[in-house]
């Protein structure tokens, strides 16, 4: 299997702070892939790095075997990668509606955006009743669905996922990991989630980096990485 997204040795400095040390992942192609670790651990960093929002110090991106290392944010975008960041991001003054249509900005086929429409609010009903009304004045949940449609809108083949179940009530973040399943196994969109939920996280990837002060300190399917002593007594207490 190819992977649609390798990183390799990548470092992120902020003058003299290493904030990412020589970091190395990969992503199959239509595999969910995470990335855990508590607060401050390099998780966004990382993310940032890859989609050109924040320069990398060392280390090579690649994009579907294409070095993508130091390209322009909006070109990273056009080759297939999308992120739905932290904090959702939304435009809070305009509808629902046009916060989606921004997010097919880019894309010219007319049809397939019209047939995204139909996906996005058959995978998140509410967004249908809700499309007239402003985008900040939805619920959390609401937003972080909106969010994630918007960036469906873009039609990425490799979809980055950060900390989307921040701040979110247990069920609607149960209905969010339900859509990010069904969105990997239908259209095969492979996805790499950032999440400090692990329960949200293990239930819906087969692979997991573990990330400590900017280094990655454990990896492996979700079996394994259960069972490493350091997760455990981070997440799940020791025995």
């Amino acid at each position: 299997m190819s992977n649609i997204l390798d990183v390799r040795n990548l470092t992120v400095t902020y003058g003299k702070a290493v904030a990412v040390n020589n970091i190395s992942l990969t992503v199959p192609e239509g595999r969910i892939v995470t990335l855990i670790g508590a607060n401050g651990a390099g998780k966004s960093t990382t993310l940032n790095a890859i989609m050109g929002l924040i320069p990398s110090s060392a280390g090579k991106v690649f994009y579907n075997g294409e070095d993508i290392t130091g390209k322009k944010t909006q070109d990273i975008v056009r080759c297939g990668i999308i992120l739905v960041p932290e904090g959702r991001q939304l435009f809070p003054y305009l509808s629902v509606y046009k916060n989606l249509i921004l997010g097919a900005s880019r894309r010219t086929d007319k049809d397939g955006v019209k047939s995204d429409f139909e996906y996005v609010y058959r995978l998140f009903p509410k967004l249908r009743e809700r499309r007239k009304q402003k985008a900040g004045t939805l619920s959390g949940g609401e937003q972080q669905m909106l969010a994630i449609a918007r960036g469906i809108m873009g039609a990425p083949r490799l979809l980055c996922l950060d900390e989307p179940s921040l701040g979110l009530a247990p069920v609607i973040i149960e209905q969010l990991g339900e859509s990010i399943r069904e969105v990997n196994r239908e259209r095969g969109t492979s996805i790499l989630l950032v999440e400090q939920n692990v329960h949200l996280a293990f239930g819906l990837a087969g692979y997991c980096y573990t990330l400590a002060v900017g280094e990655v300190v454990t990896e492996g399917d979700i079996a394994s990485i259960r069972e490493a002593d350091a997760v455990r007594q981070a997440y799940f207490g020791s025995d």
